[in-house]
């Protein structure tokens, strides 16, 4: 076992329309790619970023036997969560279903504002989601969950309160992309840099 098989970092999370094409792991993520945190993981609490497969299973049993024959798997989920310590309103909207906040700019005697509706309305809007971090297959690579479709489930519930940062608890869930290679592939890719270019 060599040491580079326990990471110990946090990735940094990126959203961009659904069908952007997902960055090489040697290369800058695109301008379509806009960071989760202003500055990143910078703005990730302490928890860091959690990558959850959850499901359920079916098992049968027969008359004859105490143990399962067979098992078979009926859902199956893929969350992606993060609390962000950052509030501005650019974060606030991801986590309330919107694209950016409305910008008026100050004027005579005015000042400028950004303004984010509260209600979320009823479409739910989709992303890609890119999560870089670190590879589990040599030093100074890098390693990325590539989903293709997604949207934020998690509730907003920041809390103003002395002494603390208040928070934006964001969850990414994976919708199944129909148009996948295969059934293994609908939730998206890990991909995981082994060796240098040539």
């Amino acid at each position: 076992m060599t040491a580079t098989v326990i990471i110990a970092s946090t990735p940094t999370l990126w959203l961009a329309p659904v069908g952007t094409t997902f960055p090489l792991v040697n290369a800058a993520p695109p301008a379509a790619w806009v960071r989760v945190g202003t500055s990143g993981n910078v703005n990730y609490d302490e928890d860091g970023v959690t990558v959850s497969h959850v499901g359920k299973r079916e098992m049968t049993r027969s008359a004859g036997l105490t143990g399962p024959i067979k098992a078979f798997i009926t859902e199956e989920d893929l969350i992606i969560a993060v609390k962000l310590l950052d509030v501005s309103l650019e974060q606030y909207a991801t986590a309330l279903n919107k694209l950016l906040p409305t910008t008026t700019a100050a004027t005579s005697g005015v000042p400028g504002t950004k303004r984010l509706g509260l209600s979320q309305g009823t479409s739910i809007r989709e992303y890609a989601l890119l999560a870089r971090g670190a590879s589990p297959d040599g030093p100074n690579f890098v390693a990325q969950y590539q989903v293709p479709r997604c949207f934020q489930s998690g509730d907003a519930k920041p809390v103003y309160k002395k002494g603390k940062p208040a928070t934006l608890d964001l969850e990414f869930t994976a919708l199944e992309d129909l148009s996948a290679a295969n059934e293994f592939e609908r939730f998206g890719l890990l991909v995981s840099q082994h060796q240098a270019p040539l």
